[in-house]
């Protein structure tokens, strides 16, 4: 059990980020652990052959399947959401005291040949560590980088809408089934905990991170900022792949881009998420959708900031009639 504090000061300063750098790092403890059957397996099978010929080495050293990972290499986001660059930037920057300490603290509970290296010249070491998820990101994450962020979006716009409703209580207790909000601290259901503690008063980091799942992690140890990362809302449809219908009777009556955007409509939506799945820019799409709703195809409700659009009755008819005749009576 993890157990953080919050003053007066600490919850005046909650705020949420999420970082493309946290992702880079988070997915390759999801490489080691996932499966093809896992929540991750499509954007498995897409990334495996990918990287299959890339030595990951130095990566995997630092990032084991399980337990500590060194805190400089998931800087805290300075603002909601930060350029790649800007994090591997911050990653550099590292004083090498501290690179040398999580470093150290990582061989002690996770020994691997190359760490004594990097410890030896944390100035080397901190070339190697940014070059070597610069490479990896590029690969790996970038390709699928709008997607992800789109989702991302969607999860701090909901709890911040929990926030505005409920307070810091109701936000903290829907956060992630491993914390639990009790007073003045906050627990997390963890099997090992983190070396020292944090600096009082400096308030409170929420990230949402999709290879985080299942569980939320915590970064507590002094100087870093307290950090709690947990699993987004919606993460089962990321790496939903939607029927193509580009070439279905409902694309003849409609236009393509109106029928992916009815075949994408399973569940709720926003416009963010939805252009860039579609890869379309949101005035563009925001015109189809607006054709839809007139129809009666598509619906929308309003999410506190965000505008959810679903597909209707009549939208679901129109995709069913359009399939061929053994897909639509599967």
């Amino acid at each position: 059990m993890i157990t953080l504090r919050l003053s007066t000061d600490d919850v005046s300063r909650i705020r949420f980020a999420f970082s493309p750098v946290w992702e880079t790092v988070t997915s390759i403890r999801a490489l080691s652990n996932s499966t093809a059957s896992s929540v991750h397996g499509p954007w498995l099978r897409r990334v495996r052959p990918v990287i299959e010929n890339e030595d990951l080495t130095l990566l995997r050293a630092l990032i084991p399947p399980v337990s500590y990972i060194p805190d400089f290499i998931t800087p805290a986001p300075p603002r909601r959401s930060t350029s790649f660059e800007s994090g591997l930037a911050a990653v550099a920057a590292t004083p090498h005291h501290l690179v040398v300490d999580e470093l150290a603290q990582l061989h002690s509970e996770t020994p691997h040949p190359l760490l004594p290296e990097l410890i030896a010249d944390p100035a080397e070491a901190l070339d190697r560590i940014t070059s070597a998820l610069d490479r990896y990101w590029r690969l790996a994450i970038e390709p699928d980088w709008r997607r992800m962020r789109a989702l991302l979006q969607e999860d701090l716009a909901f709890r911040l809408d929990e926030l505005a409703s409920g307070g810091v209580d109701r936000l903290l207790r829907n956060l992630h089934p491993s914390v639990h909000f009790r007073g003045d601290r906050i627990e997390i259901d963890r099997p090992f905990s983190c070396d020292g503690e944090p600096l009082p008063g400096q308030g409170l980091l929420l990230v949402p991170c999709v290879f985080t799942w299942p569980a939320a992690l915590p970064v507590t140890a002094s100087p870093h900022v307290p950090t709690i990362t947990y699993p987004p809302r919606g993460l089962g449809r990321l790496w939903e792949s939607q029927e193509d219908v580009s070439e279905s009777p409902l694309a003849e009556l409609v236009g393509r881009t109106r029928a992916a955007i009815v075949s994408h409509l399973d569940l709720p939506m926003s416009t963010t998420r939805l252009a860039n799945q579609l890869s379309v820019s949101a005035p563009t799409l925001s015109v189809h959708l607006s054709i839809l709703r007139a129809a009666g195809v598509v619906d929308s409700r309003r999410d506190g900031r965000t505008v959810l659009y679903s597909r209707t009755s009549l939208g679901n008819h129109l995709l069913v009639a359009s399939r061929p005749a053994a897909l639509a009576s599967a």
